[in-house]
């Protein structure tokens, strides 16, 4: 399996990680248009060089076998409308990753989304949630999703920057229960993005589609996700 960030790959053979140099595709258009609130839709093409991203790790092992109901060595995603802006670089950072992103989307629609991929087969063993910005999340719901990715090698969940009264809540809920599972990390978006409001349009949640923010939180999931 190969996971690249930024202008680095990360190939795993047999448990380790190696690094090798790869070259960035050039960023897409993406048309789709998110709901309320509006959001920019305008692209760029170069892009400077994102501050190097902040995690928060309980692990620095190698990711674990994958267990029953999951597919070794594959990557899955599932999130809200912020991870429709930052999809396509996604997958340009990750070859072969399977991305399931939806505005509005809440906790438990992922929670849904992910048990009947596993149920089906088809959930990966490497599992990227971005999911919290659209309404609260307690201690009892991350157990839940918990008990669905049980037995997943590594799993990435990415807190969240909005400007509601649920996102300092939400992201300790995100790293407490970080603390408690293996193999579980947070994707530390919440510090990224408030040193670069530049990133943002105006409602200071989402990302012109492919721009320099999208490119960042791109760098920094998979990046996390590489390094746990």
């Amino acid at each position: 399996m190969m996971i690249v960030a930024g202008t680095a790959a990360v190939v795993v053979l047999g448990g380790a990680l190696a690094f090798v140099a790869l070259d960035r595709p050039a960023s897409t258009t993406s048309p789709h248009r998110i709901g309320d609130p509006t959001r920019p839709t305008t692209t760029t093409t170069t892009v400077p060089v994102a501050a190097a991203p902040t995690t928060t790790s309980t692990t620095t092992d190698v990711p674990g076998p994958a267990g029953p109901g999951f597919i070794p060595g594959q990557v899955t995603a599932v999130g809200d409308s912020v991870m429709l802006d930052y999809q396509d670089p996604l997958k340009a950072s990750i070859p072969g990753i399977e991305v399931d992103a939806a505005v509005s989307r809440q906790w438990a629609d992922g929670e849904a989304i992910l048990q009947t991929m596993k149920a089906q087969g088809q959930l990966g063993g490497l599992v990227i949630v971005g999911l919290g910005t659209n309404g609260p999340i307690t201690d009892a719901d991350f157990d839940h999703m918990m008990g669905i990715l049980g037995g997943a090698s590594r799993v990435v969940f990415v807190n969240v920057h909005v400007d509601r009264p649920w996102q300092d809540p939400n992201n300790a809920v995100l790293a407490s229960g970080a603390a408690r599972y293996p193999h579980v990390v947070v994707a530390d978006w919440a510090t990224l993005a408030a040193k670069n409001p530049q990133w943002f349009g105006g409602d200071g949640v989402h990302l012109a589609i492919d721009g320099p923010g999208a490119l960042a939180l791109a760098g920094l999931v998979s990046t996390t996700l590489a390094n746990g």
